[in-house]
C-alpha cells in the first residue's frame, strides 16, 4: 500500500481504539463478545494445528510481576489471563471478569466468571487478584513495573512501593469469591483499559509460595490462561499446549504453540520462507522491498503503538548538559532512517507519544520543522558552546540490544553524528536481559530504547519519563515534568488532559532526555494459512486462542 493508504489505515486503527477507551470508561459491560477462535463457515482447517512463531529474543522471565519486555508479554499473554482481554481490533473485552461497573471512576467492581479455573483445577477467585496486585507493588518482589499500579492511582500504591506503607493497605479487596473491587485515589476514566496489561495478571499463590523463583518452570507452572507451559529450553524454544481447565477451551483450535527466540531477522525470515514458522517477530529492513515484490501475500504491515528512541543518561557527564543532548538529537536525520533505511511506513518522531494514540494530537516542535542542514548547524553551535569541537570531540558509547535491525540503525546514526557534527561514537551491543539490567541500573551513556503502549492513552508513554519510573524517568529526574504528569493523571477532563500532555511533550523537547527517532509500524511475515491474525490491534496483542491454521 502507498503512504496515503497507510495513513488511512493508521487513522482507522486510532478511531477503533478510541471506541475501546470509551467502553472502558467505567460503565457496566456485559459478556457479549466471543473470546476464542471463530472459524468462518467454509474454511477447511489443516490436520495439524501447531503454531510456531518468532519471538525476537530469549525471554528474561515469564513471571508477570517481574517482566518488562514485549517478548515476555507475548508469552505471558498465552499462559495467564487477567480481568480483561482485547479483541482483534483492540477493543477491551471480558477476560476473567465477565462484567464490571463504577459510578465515579474511582471505585471499580469486577464480577468474575465462576467457571474460570487454574490449570490444576483450582477456581480463579477474587483473592487471587488481591494477592497478585499486592505482590506486584510489594518492594520485596522488586517488580520493574510496580510503578504501573502507582500510575493507576490505586489507593496506597505509591506509599507501598516507596516502603512507607504495608502492602496489605493496597486499595483492593475481595467482596466475595467472585467479586473483586479496586479503589483509586483519583478518578481514572480509562482504568478498565489499563487492566489488560501483563503486570496485573494473576499468579497462583500456592504455587508461587511453594516453589519461589522456580514456580515458572514447566514442571511447576500453574496458570489460568488458554495455554499451559509444557517445555522451555532456554535460547531454543518455549512450548505450550491448550489448558484443558480454561473456561473457553472448547473453542481453542490450536493444539500446540511454540515461541522461538530468534534475534537475527534474516534467520527469522529464512525459517518462515522454509515453512518452519507461521509468523515472524519482524523482518530484516534490507529485505523489505524484495519481500514486497516476492512475498506480497505474506507481508503484513499494520499500525503499531510504539516509538523508537535513544535515551541519554542525564546523570552522567556530559549528558547532564542539555546542549549536548539537543545536539545529538538534532543531528539524527530521521527522514533517512524512516525512508531509506526502513521504508515500511514508519514516520519520523519528534515527540514521544505516537500520532495514532487515541485522543492525542501532537504538535511538531520547532526543530522538527527545520531542514536537516539547519538542524546540523544548530547542533554544531550547541556542541561548541558546550566545549566540544575538532580539537576536543565528543566521544561516548551507544548501547543497544542484540539485533541486526538495531545494529543497522545505530551504525547509520553513528555515521550521521560523525559526518554531521564530528562526534565519535562506539557501538556496544548486549543480549536482551543484560541490556535491560544495564539500562535500568544506569550503566550506559546513551542507549537504544523503544516503548510500546501498555494501553491506548497518552499517559502510557508520558509516564515513562516520570522520576519514579525505573525504565526511563530515573535517567531524567525532572520535578517539573513529574508535576505535569501527576496533574494530568488527576484530571477527568479529556480536553484538559490532552492540554497537559502537550505541555509534557514540550518539556521533553526543551530538556531532551530522549531523542525520539521514529514511530513504528509492525511489519512481519504471516502465513496466508494462518486464520484470525489481528490486523487491527495496534498494541500487537495476539491471543493464540483466537488463531487457527487453514488447509
Amino acid at each position: 500500500m502507498d503512504a496515503n493508504e497507510k495513513l488511512g489505515v493508521l487513522r482507522m486503527y486510532k478511531n477503533k481504539i478510541t471506541q475501546a477507551l470509551l467502553l472502558g470508561a467505567g460503565l457496566a459491560m456485559a459478556s457479549t463478545a466471543t473470546l476464542a477462535a471463530e472459524v468462518p463457515a467454509g474454511v477447511q482447517l489443516a490436520d495439524t494445528q501447531d503454531l510456531v512463531r518468532g519471538n525476537g529474543t530469549e525471554v528474561a522471565t515469564i513471571d508477570p510481576h517481574k517482566s518488562q519486555g514485549v517478548p515476555e508479554s507475548h508469552v505471558i499473554r498465552e499462559l495467564l489471563e487477567g480481568l480483561v482481554n482485547q479483541d482483534a481490533n483492540g477493543n477491551t473485552i471480558p477476560g476473567v471478569a465477565e462484567t464490571w461497573e463504577t459510578t465515579d471512576n474511582k471505585t471499580f467492581t469486577f464480577h468474575l466468571r465462576k467457571d474460570a479455573k487454574w490449570s490444576n483445577g483450582d477456581p480463579v477467585t477474587a483473592e487471587d487478584f488481591v494477592y497478585s496486585f499486592k505482590r506486584a507493588v510489594d518492594p520485596a518482589t522488586a517488580s520493574p513495573y510496580s510503578w504501573y499500579l502507582e500510575m493507576t492511582t490505586m489507593k496506597n500504591a505509591d506509599d507501598i512501593i516507596a516502603g512507607k506503607a504495608d502492602k496489605e493497605t493496597l486499595g483492593v479487596k475481595a467482596l466475595d469469591d467472585y467479586t473483586f473491587q479496586v479503589e483509586l485515589e483519583t478518578a481514572v476514566p480509562y482504568f478498565v483499559v489499563m487492566m489488560g496489561h501483563t503486570t496485573v495478571k494473576p499468579v497462583h499463590k500456592a504455587t508461587v509460595e511453594k516453589y519461589g523463583e522456580k514456580w515458572t518452570k514447566p514442571e511447576n507452572f500453574v496458570g489460568n490462561g488458554a495455554f499451559v507451559l509444557k517445555n522451555w529450553v532456554v535460547n531454543e524454544r518455549i512450548e505450550m499446549v491448550p489448558n484443558e481447565k480454561y473456561w473457553d477451551n472448547d473453542k481453542t483450535v490450536l493444539t500446540k504453540v511454540t515461541f522461538l527466540p530468534i534475534e537475527n531477522q534474516v534467520a527469522d525470515m529464512n525459517r518462515f520462507l522454509a515453512g518452519e514458522i507461521d509468523f515472524t517477530y519482524e523482518i530484516p529492513n534490507e529485505h523489505f522491498r524484495r519481500l514486497q515484490k516476492d512475498e506480497p501475500e505474506s507481508l503484513s504491515i499494520k499500525g503499531d503503538l510504539c516509538t523508537y528512541y535513544y535515551i541519554f543518561n542525564t546523570n552522567k557527564k556530559p549528558f547532564d548538559d542539555v546542549r549536548v543532548r539537543k545536539a545529538l538529537s538534532y543531528a539524527i536525520d530521521r527522514d533517512i532512517i524512516t525512508g531509506a533505511l526502513l521504508g515500511q511506513g514508519q514516520k519520523p518522531a519528534y515527540f514521544l507519544t505516537p500520532e495514532i494514540t487515541a485522543n492525542f494530537n501532537p504538535v511538531t516542535p520547532a526543530y522538527g520543522k527545520l531542514t536537516q542542514k539547519e538542524r546540523d548547524a544548530e547542533a554544531k553551535r550547541l556542541l561548541e558552546e558546550a566545549g566540544f569541537n575538532k580539537a576536543n570531540p565528543l566521544k561516548f558509547t551507544l548501547l543497544y540490544n542484540t539485533s541486526e535491525n538495531h545494529k543497522k540503525i545505530a551504525a547509520a546514526v553513528q555515521s550521521m553524528w560523525k559526518k554531521g557534527i564530528g562526534v565519535d561514537v562506539t557501538l556496544e551491543n548486549q543480549e536482551w536481559k543484560t541490556y535491560l539490567d544495564s539500562k535500568d541500573q544506569g550503566n550506559f551513556e546513551a542507549a537504544r530504547a523503544g516503548w510500546c503502549g501498555d494501553y491506548n492513552e497518552a499517559s502510557t508513554f508520558l509516564t515513562l519519563m516520570e522520576s519514579g519510573n525505573t525504565t526511563g524517568g530515573i535517567h531524567y529526574l525532572s520535578k517539573a515534568y513529574d508535576a505535569l504528569i501527576q496533574k494530568a493523571i488527576k484530571s477527568t477532563s479529556d480536553v484538559e488532559r490532552e492540554k497537559i500532555y502537550l505541555e509534557a511533550e514540550a518539556l521533553l523537547t526543551k530538556d531532551m532526555p530522549i531523542a525520539p527517532i521514529y514511530q513504528y509500524v509492525k511489519a512481519r511475515l504471516v502465513s496466508p494459512k494462518l486464520g484470525g491474525y489481528p490486523v487491527g490491534n495496534v498494541e500487537d496483542k495476539i491471543y493464540s486462542k483466537d488463531l487457527y491454521i487453514k488447509e
